[in-house]
């Protein structure tokens, strides 16, 4: 078990976003948590991402609390991108990417030849070499996606949580991340998590949903088994027909009409 939460209650001073979370992510999955907004996605991201403390209840990674290990060592092998991360104004994506590598830097061990190799092999890899003197300001949404993407390669974690990375994109900016992400897991067995809207892009790349409601899990398993048309109403409180996915056989939601 990569990632854990046990009993979770997690507040914002006195309001309480989520209460009694019980997640396990399994080593080597791609999990996507969807719900309708304001059920908590974000929230619990941040608290697996070790960003928000919980008010009661453990998250556990590798089997220790993530709250009693160092930043430092969390940030070895866990990477969390937020919803709209924010690059200081005129930072090269060469930059950015190099900052991946800073929690694997002390006194003792500065900046070196393997880790420039490992900034290339991240550039390459999510063909953003060309645009290594490029300021991340000035890229396109996608481009600046694959950017923060190639920092968290940098960083060497094979533990990656995303929140909500297709905010913004078009749809075939999406797709591009999605890919991305995809190829992340598939060959280089990163264990994903990801918060996701588009139920149809969530049931296409991940192997495995957690659906959200009012701060409670209530549902998880494959997309067939979460993506039901009464879990649809329940839940998003839409009336929807659920058909195979002609390119993948996945689950595709047909909206009809909204509920109440």
């Amino acid at each position: 078990m990569r990632l854990a939460a046990e009993g979770v209650r997690l507040a914002y001073g006195d309001k309480v976003v989520v209460d009694g979370l019980d997640l396990q992510l399994l080593d080597g999955s791609f999990t996507a948590i969807v719900g309708p907004n304001g059920c908590g996605k974000s929230t619990v991201l941040k608290a697996l991402g070790r960003l928000l403390r919980p008010t009661s209840g453990t998250v556990l990674l590798d089997g220790r609390a993530i709250g009693a290990t160092s930043t430092r060592e969390v940030a070895k092998v866990l990477g969390l991108l937020p919803q709209t991360p924010l690059a200081p104004e005129g930072l090269t994506v060469a930059d950015l990417v190099a900052r991946g590598r800073h929690p694997h830097q002390s006194w003792l061990r500065q900046w070196s030849s393997d880790d420039e190799a490992v900034v290339t092999e991240a550039l390459s890899w999510t063909d953003m070499a060309d645009l290594a003197d490029s300021p991340v300001d000035a890229l396109s949404g996608g481009q600046r996606q694959r950017a923060w993407i190639s920092m968290a390669l940098a960083q060497g974690t094979d533990l990656l949580l995303l929140d909500e990375p297709t905010t913004y994109l078009d749809l075939a900016h999406q797709v591009d991340v999605l890919e991305l992400v995809g190829r992340l897991h598939a060959e280089k067995g990163r264990t994903v998590v990801v918060v996701l809207h588009d139920l149809n892009l969530a049931a296409r790349y991940a192997k495995r949903l957690v659906a959200m409601k009012g701060g409670v899990l209530v549902a998880s398993g494959t997309p067939q088994e979460v993506l039901t048309e009464q879990l649809l109403a329940d839940v998003f409180e839409l009336e929807a027909r659920v058909v195979p996915d002609p390119v993948t056989g996945t689950p595709m939601v047909v909206p009809v009409r909204r509920l109440r």
